[in-house]
């Protein structure tokens, strides 16, 4: 990595961070704002939620098309001054519209911002500081979604709405500085649309239909819908519904079991590494399904067994610390593989696709595992038990359709030092 991109990638990393905190500083007391200290109402709070996930599946789409003709840095730019604006009318809107629309224009810069740097980390990297560089990015992501969460606690007092106008204007600031920040990163020149004749007139729709046709593509998104809608998508809600109505366990046991989620990801994250860089990405995949396989084998021992109130516990926490390995694992190995499948400009496109993809599971995961849960504590870990169990089978059906450089790069480079030629053939998973 030349120098010019190793300063352009610090810089990004520091936006990640940044971007992170700003996100764990006011999303966990949105509800509470609204709904209480704004004396909205329940069902207000609950649409300002929504609108957050509507928001990001109706930009994400021309997100990606906006990234590839114009490359991430203006979109991340733009999303960032969209972010600030959401979060200062945000702090000081008091009817329900204004707060909707506020919140819409949040949830939209927001949800920008993921593949717009996950598009300006590729063009910094390589296919050999890819794994790495996405591995300290999403270290550095759950390191700022936990500060900004802790800090924004200990300023937010629900009997004064002054506090929370705060709370909103320091993160407006936040999302301003790094516009300030992110404009002076030095970005490597990488093919735009316009750069490529055969794709100058393609349209939005045509694009969307070759990335329908990249079959290994469409794999890998059914995969992370899978992915996200059985993991992601329950931590907030299916899981910790389980967890207090099933295995009894008791509000602060649920804040050890985060903290134990987060503690395995930032203890496992950079160890994890050097194994996942020696094998391949599928098979990498394929274990992350039997680890959460047996976190849900483990959640069921909790809620449903007959051990002690203490065993519960233990059992449940470490439940969220598998699903923090298996997290751990995956950071360093999807991104870089949604890059490596992306043609040449393109990475924009996908970036945005898989962040789609992402969005709907996170939207539809919370939806059925939280009243399922609550009501078949049975039914429901043995549901996300099969799912587990499907991520290791869609994962091995993903790696035979996958090249040697983009199944195991490293495999494949050391493959082509010792044979002098290419390695594109095929791998067998």
């Amino acid at each position: 990595m030349t120098r010019a991109m190793g300063a352009a990638m610090r810089r990004i990393h520091v936006g990640n961070a940044l971007s992170a905190f700003g996100l764990g500083f006011t999303v966990p007391y949105l509800y509470v704002y609204v709904a209480q200290v704004r004396g909205l109402g329940a069902m207000t709070a609950g649409l300002v939620l929504a609108v957050f996930a509507v928001a990001a599946l109706i930009v994400l789409p021309f997100a990606g098309r906006a990234i590839v003709r114009r490359g991430p840095l203006p979109v991340l730019l733009t999303a960032l001054a969209t972010a600030a604006l959401g979060a200062l009318s945000l702090g000081l809107a008091g009817g329900a519209v204004s707060v909707l629309a506020s919140a819409a224009a949040l949830g939209a810069g927001q949800a920008v911002m993921q593949p717009a740097l996950a598009t300006m980390i590729v063009d910094c990297s390589t296919s050999e500081t890819r794994s790495r560089a996405f591995a300290m990015q999403f270290f550095l992501q759950n390191l700022g979604l936990g500060v900004g969460g802790l800090i924004g606690g200990h300023l937010v007092d629900t009997t004064r709405v002054s506090s929370f106008t705060l709370l909103f204007a320091i993160e407006a600031a936040v999302f301003l500085l790094l516009v300030v920040l992110m404009s002076t990163v030095r970005m490597p020149h990488s093919p735009r649309i316009e750069d490529a004749p055969a794709q100058a007139g393609r349209s939005a729709r045509d694009s969307w239909r070759q990335l329908a046709r990249n079959r290994a593509m469409v794999q890998l998104c059914v995969l992370g819908f899978v992915l996200f809608f059985a993991c992601y998508g329950q931590f907030e809600s299916g899981l910790s519904a389980y967890g207090v109505e099933a295995a009894g366990i008791s509000t602060s046991a649920l804040g050890t079991a985060l903290a134990a989620n987060t503690l395995m990801i930032v203890v496992a994250q950079f160890a994890v590494l050097r194994f996942v860089e020696r094998r391949r990405r599928s098979r990498v995949i394929a274990a992350v399904g039997l680890i959460w396989a047996l976190a849900w084998t483990v959640a069921a021992y909790a809620g449903l067994g007959h051990g002690s109130r203490a065993m519960a516990t233990a059992a449940f926490v470490s439940t969220y610390a598998l699903f923090g390995l298996g997290e751990a694992l995956l950071s360093p190995t999807v991104a870089p593989l949604v890059a490596d499948l992306a043609p040449d400009g393109m990475a924009g496109q996908y970036n945005s696709a898989f962040a789609l993809v992402k969005q709907l599971a996170l939207a539809v995961g919370p939806a059925v595992g939280g009243p399922l849960a609550a009501s078949l504590p049975g039914p429901y870990v043995a549901t996300f038990l099969l799912f587990s169990l499907g991520i290791t089978v869609l994962a091995l059906r993903l790696g035979r359709g996958l090249t040697a450089v983009q199944d195991h790069p490293w495999g494949a480079r050391s493959r082509v030092v010792a044979r002098g030629g290419a390695a594109t053939e095929p791998v067998s998973a």
